[in-house]
């Protein structure tokens, strides 16, 4: 079963972090609260868990994961962004927004677009992630927490347990967090493509809804 981890929603206990992150460098996935939903995450490199969590969310090699990062200077090394990227970028973080970039040779091959090389990258604006992010000491691989057959996230640290306990390592529970998913902008074509309109809010970025 997995072990669930009772955290402060605003000032998370580093200990009870440190724990689940053992799990993550392990191998293990864990679900975890964002500024968009909860997320399924597990480490970049290992690709068994990229696998499983690819299984749990019913999605193949095409479907974009995405790489939460702690902040822009991080982002940075798994994605090639000019300077009309970069400020934009700089306009929507920490932030509920996905930015589809081209992936630098950070990305492994297995968890980029097999055919476009471009991988999702976000900085989160939730305490507990952020501080997981830091406890980590690099990102981590994720995805919006929606089973298959499913259209919303999971919300709820008892229904992810009763749902996923036996498939999943670890489960942050910092209470329900906002179950609207985040934007996601393709940069990887030149412009700025709006593929979801999610949570956050285009003007934001200066673009038009």
């Amino acid at each position: 079963m997995a072990l669930r981890y009772e955290v402060h929603p605003e000032q998370p206990q580093v200990r009870l972090l440190k724990q689940a992150c053992d799990w993550l460098h392990q191998g293990g996935l864990a679900a975890v609260p964002t500024d968009s939903s909860y997320a399924l995450v597990c480490h970049l490199d290992d690709k068994a868990a990229v696998d499983a969590l690819r299984r749990i969310r019913g999605v193949d090699e095409r479907h974009h994961l995405t790489l939460l990062c702690r902040d822009l200077s991080e982002l940075a090394s798994y994605a090639r962004v000019d300077n009309q990227q970069y400020r934009l970028l700089k306009l929507g973080t920490p932030g509920p927004y996905t930015f589809i970039l081209e992936a630098t040779k950070e990305v492994p091959r297995r968890v980029s677009h097999p055919s476009r090389r471009t991988i999702g990258l976000r900085v989160p604006d939730h305490p507990v992630t952020q501080a997981l992010l830091e406890v980590m000491g690099q990102p981590l691989l994720a995805t919006t927490l929606i089973l298959p057959g499913q259209e919303e996230a999971l919300n709820d640290a008892d229904a992810i347990e009763e749902a996923l306990g036996k498939r999943i390592q670890a489960i942050v529970d910092a209470g329900a967090c906002p179950r609207e998913p985040t934007t996601v902008i393709d940069l990887s074509g030149g412009g700025a493509e709006v593929l979801r309109q999610g949570r956050g809010e285009l003007a934001r970025l200066g673009l038009a809804a």
